[in-house]
């Protein structure tokens, strides 16, 4: 069994205050994020081996994009994204 059928996959936009390198403008922008969040239970035709596994994963969020554009009029270069997480664990409610 894979580990991606320990998760149910949903994308996501979540804002992100950016500060393009090139003009120094500070802005909000969308980036996207896959949202894997554990199943309640191990799907079926699963043995101990994969309950074990089942049993240590948890919800996290993993980010798609790595380059943003400016928003800015008279600059609109891509830049990469830097200083946030790629990973996000998810806090269990």
């Amino acid at each position: 069994m894979e580990e991606r059928d320990y998760y149910n996959e949903a994308p996501a936009t979540r804002p992100a205050q950016l500060t393009c390198p090139y003009c120094r403008t500070a802005q909000q922008i969308e980036l996207r994020w896959l949202i894997r969040r554990k199943k309640d239970r191990l799907p079926s035709g699963g043995d101990a081996r994969d309950r074990a596994r089942f049993d240590k994963c948890q919800s996290y969020m993993v980010l798609l994009d790595d380059r943003a554009r400016c928003g800015n009029p008279r600059c609109r270069k891509s830049f990469d994204v830097s200083g946030i997480k790629t990973t996000a664990f998810l806090a269990e409610v």
